[in-house]
Formats: structure tokens, C-alpha cells, sequence
């Protein structure tokens, strides 16, 4: 894919450089089939600096952009997580003259912020690129120059639920006819569930389909295991949401939130008597919270001495994740794959920049059908 992007890249500068009598708008903006004739000024709107993974995202971005100033030029935007903030530096950069939006949106399940954001774009005439924290079909759909770039949510869900799964299954976790995991000795993995904000759409496919695959493929095993939940997640801090399960706690993506939450399950139940043998997190950085916590309890240190081991599950494979895996600290993790979520981005930033519609040439893409959306594939890692 790199090199399929950046030889793009190269026939972009190119066409850029040939298009000499390549117009803009009164506004500035460079129009679909005019290439620009410098580079175009694109603004990068991040939901917040401080999530890991896309701090990722961001330093792959920033890294190719380097390499692209005859073509792109731009500015990110720290939102810190603050709707009004985010919507407030969208409304500036079109004041001042922008060719192209690139929005990781704060507000997710509701589709008025994101609504607002593509009217105002519409009525510049700028194209808009939302990416990673989703926006309904709806709202893309609504703008001819509007696409999306993420993943799919459940499908992390059904691959993170499929890893658990083998990993309690696996031959060497079994002896005697019982699962090492199941420190109860009662048939069944009670487990504790980190979860994203609520009406997180990716939150939401994590959590429901995890487990609920996990379950499948226990069931068909025929060693009788199924996760339950903890007796640890019944505490003032679970709450319940549209029917998936209420024994979960909301980390809100956040490793400091999900080791505190741990910390306060861990002040009622130990980890040795098989309160909770499992956990599953939405995201690497609540994972590694959790095992912060356990760690001071002296589980999953990754030390031959260490008090025990707790099976642990993230999603993204976040560097510091890997490294947890490989040190015996943390079970697995489902890669969300940063490199290719910035490629992707800056396939379509140098679309615009060669006056092409904004999903033009993307067949090699996983798209959605009837609308534009272009879906970054996982992978299993443990």
C-alpha cells in the first residue's frame, strides 16, 4: 500500500505541476477536476492529542506529510475532547480559507454534531474527511464532497471474541479436563468488561460482539466453558446500555479511568479466589490500566514470580500493547492498523490536491455499498 500511495503521489505533483492554468474558487478552495496549482492547505481536526492510538495515526501522518510538501500543506488541531472546541476551529479554518477538512469527530451516536460540521462545509464548497470515530451513513450521504475512513466496529468484536476463545481453549491451558483459567473450578470464565464512552458505535460492536463470539465458539467446543460476569462489575460504576449486558465498566478508552476502576473492583474481590479471571478491554489503554492495577496486586508482571496471571484483551496493538504481549504481561490484542488509516487519508488528501472527486480511483478499497465509506481491515495479534 505505500507504494501504491506513493507513486499516487508522485502522478498527483505531477498533474499538479502540468495544471498551470489550474483555477480555485472566490473562496480559495480548489474545485473537483481543477487541480490546484500549489499545494493545497488541508486542517486536521483530532478528537484529542492524548489518545494513544492515534497519536499513532497521527505521527504516520506526519511523517508522510514531510515528504508531500509540493502537494499538501497543514495544520493539526488538538479538539481536547471538547465538541464545541472542535467545531469552533472547523468554523475558523473556513473563515480563514481551508481546501480540505480532515475530521476525527468528539461527539459520537448522535448525529447533529457531525450534521452541522458537513452543512458548513457544504456551504463552503470544501470537501470533509471524517476518520476513525464514526458518523452515520446518513450524514456522509449528505454531501457529494463527504467520505469516511475506519473501521468496522463489530468486526473487531467477532475477531477479539474469536482470540479469546482459542486462547481458553487452547491445549496447554486445559488439565485434567479443566480450563487453568477457571480459578473457581465452576465451569465458566468470570470476566470484567472496559469499555469506550457510551453511544460509541465502536464501543458498542466491541463489547456485544466479543463476547458473544467468544460464547459461540465455547459452546461449540464442547468443554462446557461460558464468560459470565463478574460479581466485581456489580458495583456503582457499571451502567446499562440498549440490552448487550450492564457488567461492564466505562474506561472511556482511558488507561488512568480503566486502572481505577480496577483498582476499586479489586477493594472488594481478589484476584486468586476466581472473582474475575478474564478481562476484556475495548482498547489497548484500558487493557494496560487494568494490568496496572493487577500488577500491584503482583499479577501479570510477566515475571516467572509473579502472583498469577489474568488473561487480558485490548484492541488496536498500540506499541506499548506489543511489547505488554511480548513480555508475558497482556494475552492479545486486534490490530487497528495506524499506518494503513493514514495512507488511506492521504490517498484521498491527494485526490483533492489533483482536483479529483474525493473517492476517486479507491476500487483496491474495502467501500461500503451505497455510500462512501472505506473500511481499514483488522488483524489478530498475540
Amino acid at each position: 500500500m505505500k507504494k501504491i500511495v506513493a507513486l499516487f503521489l508522485a502522478l498527483t505533483l505531477c498533474v499538479g505541476l502540468a495544471a498551470c492554468s489550474g483555477g480555485s474558487s472566490a473562496s480559495g478552495n480548489s474545485q473537483a477536476g481543477e487541480a490546484a496549482s500549489g499545494p493545497i492547505k488541508v486542517d486536521v481536526f483530532w478528537y484529542t492529542y492524548s489518545d494513544t492510538y492515534l497519536t499513532n495515526v497521527r505521527n504516520a501522518m506526519e511523517e508522510s506529510l514531510a515528504g508531500m510538501a509540493d502537494a499538501i500543506t497543514y495544520t493539526m488541531h488538538d479538539c481536547e475532547n471538547d465538541q464545541a472546541k472542535q467545531t469552533q476551529k472547523i468554523d475558523t479554518a473556513l473563515t480563514q480559507g481551508t481546501d480540505l477538512l480532515i475530521v476525527n469527530i468528539v461527539t459520537t451516536g448522535s448525529e447533529e454534531a457531525a450534521q452541522a460540521i458537513v452543512d458548513k462545509a457544504k456551504e463552503a464548497g470544501v470537501p470533509i474527511l471524517f476518520f476513525n470515530r464514526e458518523v452515520s451513513d446518513a450524514v456522509v450521504n449528505s454531501y457529494e464532497k463527504c467520505a469516511f475512513v475506519g473501521t468496522d466496529a463489530d468486526e473487531a468484536g467477532y475477531m477479539q471474541g474469536e482470540m479469546i476463545a482459542a486462547y481458553l481453549l487452547a491445549e496447554e491451558n486445559w488439565t485434567d479436563g479443566a480450563s487453568r483459567f477457571d480459578l473457581d473450578k465452576d465451569g465458566k470464565i468470570d470476566y470484567i468488561m472496559f469499555r469506550g464512552e457510551h453511544g460509541n458505535a465502536e464501543a458498542f460492536g466491541r463489547t456485544k460482539y466479543s463476547v458473544e463470539e467468544a460464547n459461540r465458539l465455547l459452546a461449540e467446543s464442547g468443554k462446557g466453558l461460558t464468560l459470565v460476569p463478574s460479581p466485581a462489575n456489580t458495583t456503582s460504576t457499571q451502567y446499562e446500555d440498549d440490552g448487550i449486558s450492564n457488567y461492564f465498566l466505562y474506561g472511556n478508552w482511558s488507561s488512568a479511568e480503566a486502572a481505577n476502576l480496577m483498582r476499586t473492583a479489586l477493594s472488594s474481590f481478589t484476584l486468586a479466589s476466581g472473582d474475575i479471571e478474564l478481562i476484556i478491554a475495548n482498547n489497548d489503554d484500558q487493557a494496560l490500566g487494568a494490568i496496572e492495577a493487577m500488577n500491584e496486586e503482583g499479577y501479570n508482571t510477566g515475571a516467572e514470580d509473579a502472583a498469577g496471571y489474568i488473561p487480558t484483551f485490548g484492541v488496536d496493538a498500540t506499541p506499548v500493547a506489543v511489547e505488554a504481549i511480548t513480555s508475558g504481561a497482556m494475552t492479545g490484542t486486534i490490530k487497528q492498523d495506524a499506518q494503513g488509516m493514514s495512507d488511506c487519508i492521504l490517498y484521498l488528501a491527494g485526490n483533492i490536491a489533483a482536483g479529483k472527486e474525493i473517492m476517486a480511483e479507491t476500487d483496491a478499497y474495502n467501500i461500503d455499498e451505497g455510500v462512501s465509506k472505506i473500511r481499514i481491515p483488522y488483524a489478530i495479534v498475540t
